[in-house]
């Protein structure tokens, strides 16, 4: 029998209008599914339902890495906690925008039942997505320590600049003197590092964004560099710690600790419908021709 599992953040009112009908097409089709628990008690409280008996999950290691497919519902930010769920397993992430158009969460609600029968046969594209990974000078594990945003440092209360030297497979790139630094993926190209001044990359390419924060150094552009790079970080500031965000997760770490950021061993697999194309996706979102003159 085929199984998929659902996860999603937080109530909204577009849940409560798209989950019923969904569940009902999974039981019409003998198609089962567990529940991220967080999300069924949410699901509890918005809807109708009777899920009294439904099967959960709350972490990588208790996910049935059988299933087919794991739903997003949310947006991007719900896809990047999804990751932390499906990690290396190679199971393909469905993302239901519920509210505007994402990136990544790219099948709209209002046409989500229109698609579930492609989805289901196996009619559809596989994204592969690059992650970034960080390890810490002083041995310590980071829980969940990949992104497929961007690894960010930035400065800790103070409202002082920290400077971060970055090197490139150990040689000396510069010392940016700023806010904080982002090293994106082509994914997240489109996120922080694009509202500081990074440039849009497809997602195909094979290289990461050095964007800067607020430098001091208005001559401080972003830069591209390949993917193969292997970048380290060190942190001087006038305050002890700095914090380290991997897409929306942040840690306080001290100065003391250096950071080494190198490519995953592994990709997060994003499906997407056959007629989607991420040029209409970015044209959508950016709102690239909205113009009268159009």
């Amino acid at each position: 029998m085929t199984k998929i599992a659902l996860f999603g953040q937080k109530t909204s009112t577009s849940l409560t209008d798209i989950i019923p009908i969904f569940l009902n097409y999974l039981t019409e089709n003998n198609i089962s599914y567990c529940v991220e628990e967080k999300f069924l008690e949410i699901l509890k409280d918005s809807t109708e339902l009777n899920l009294s008996s439904v099967e959960t999950f709350s972490s990588y290691e208790n996910l049935d890495k059988s299933i087919k497919f794991l739903f997003s519902f949310g947006g991007d930010g719900t896809i990047l906690s999804a990751t932390t769920f499906v990690k290396d397993s190679s199971i393909p992430i469905i993302g239901v925008n519920t509210g505007r158009l994402g990136f990544l969460a790219t099948i709209n609600k209002n046409v989500l039942m229109e698609q579930m029968d492609s989805f289901f046969n196996d009619e559809y594209n596989i994204i592969p997505r690059t992650l970034l990974t960080v390890k810490r000078s002083d041995g310590v594990e980071i829980e969940n320590n990949f992104a497929i945003n961007e690894v960010t440092v930035v400065r800790r209360e103070t409202t002082s600049m920290i400077t971060v030297d970055a090197y490139l497979n150990k040689e000396f790139l510069n010392s940016f003197w700023s806010d904080g630094l982002i090293i994106s993926t082509p994914t997240g190209s489109t996120g922080y590092s694009l509202s500081c001044g990074g440039p849009i990359v497809h997602p195909s390419n094979q290289n990461f964004i050095i964007t800067p924060v607020a430098p001091h150094n208005l001559n401080v552009r972003p830069l591209i560099v390949s993917e193969n790079e292997k970048i380290n970080l060190k942190i001087r500031s006038r305050a002890e710690e700095y914090f380290l965000s991997l897409d929306s997760r942040n840690f306080p770490l001290s100065t003391d600790v250096e950071l080494t950021i190198e490519k995953a061993d592994f990709k997060i697999l994003i499906v997407e419908a056959v007629d989607a194309t991420y040029f209409t996706t970015l044209r959508e979102k950016m709102l690239w021709g909205s113009d009268k003159r159009n």
